[in-house]
């Protein structure tokens, strides 16, 4: 209908209410440019505090030694003919003792610090609490982990190759688009799922379900295990990046627990790359098949430019 034909105040009106639609159309469009800017903020700092961690004096990087230890008696020193060989400190440190999945250090001077004692043995497996049990002398210091009812000595030192000579983290750009909502389909509980790791390890994980999502139009979804603390979903996922423009074993994510209405959010631009990419001396878990994902996702961490650690994959 021609506008001249018609009534002025239906003018007016019509053009109050263009201005209002385009009105509320831009503050949609500024309210979502508003909340990609805090994604990408929050991103960005999550970046720097991942630096951080990684290259704290004791951080990954410091890892210079995994050695697993059968039942006996272990001579630890900086001397070359003992059996467990640190990097540096007294040459005769003393004494590991490992017998039935429990381990005692006796240490030979006051020069070595037992859990914070000078020259003092003590027990290194400790079920009792969270913080790891320290052997150290000079800068150096190990703890005993447990992998797959094994016990493996896990040594630290910041002079370290992988942290002196480190390289940076580089990234895929920021996109919102990476910041992605998920389902969350929660399995009953007491639901675990096989995990392999670079050693050749299988190990069930807890696995309080998956989360479900759409990328270009196409459904995805990742089975998650459970953060070490409960508080967050935790997954291991690879993608059609993996092996090319990311790390070859793929890469970590963390989530939100869902909310009240079922969902979460996956923000792929946090998506970074286990420790085993910058050291051989970790012992990360991959990928099972269900997180295999057919689809390239441009987010998050690039493989490292530096000297790579784990790599038979």
């Amino acid at each position: 209908m021609p506008t001249s034909n018609w009534h002025p105040i239906f003018v007016v009106a019509f053009a109050l209410a263009l201005l209002a639609a385009c009105s509320t159309h831009g503050d949609g469009e500024a309210e979502q440019s508003i909340r990609a800017n805090e994604f990408e903020r929050a991103s960005m700092d999550w970046r720097e505090r991942r630096l951080a961690a990684l290259t704290e004096p004791y951080g990954w990087l410091s890892l210079v030694g995994l050695d697993f230890v059968a039942d006996g008696e272990w001579r630890v020193g900086s001397d070359e003919g003992m059996d467990l060989v640190m990097p540096a400190g007294p040459s005769f440190w003393g004494e590991l003792v490992v017998e039935a999945g429990n381990a005692r250090f006796e240490p030979a001077t006051e020069a070595v610090i037992v859990d914070g004692r000078a020259g003092e043995a003590g027990e290194l497996v400790r079920p009792d609490r969270d913080e790891p049990v320290w052997v150290a002398a000079d800068d150096v210091r190990f703890q005993i982990i447990g992998r797959n009812d094994r016990l493996a000595v896990r040594t630290r030192w910041p002079q370290a190759s992988a942290l002196t000579e480190f390289k940076g983290l580089d990234y895929f750009e920021f996109d919102s688009d990476w910041v992605i909502e998920a389902r969350f389909e929660p399995h009953p509980p007491g639901t675990t799922m096989p995990v392999g790791s670079v050693l050749g390890d299988i190990t069930e994980e807890p696995n309080p379900g998956a989360v479900v999502f759409e990328i270009d139009q196409r459904e995805f979804r990742l089975e998650a295990v459970a953060s070490a603390d409960g508080e967050q979903l935790f997954f291991i996922f690879a993608d059609r990046t993996t092996g090319r423009e990311t790390y070859g074993a793929g890469r970590f994510l963390y989530a939100d627990l869902p909310g009240d209405d079922g969902r979460t959010v996956l923000d792929f631009n946090r998506a970074y790359n286990p420790p085993c990419a910058f050291t051989e001396y970790s012992t990360c878990p991959l990928p099972p098949p269900e997180n295999r994902l057919d689809v390239r996702v441009e987010a998050g961490e690039l493989r490292y430019a530096g000297e790579p650690g784990f790599t038979d994959y």
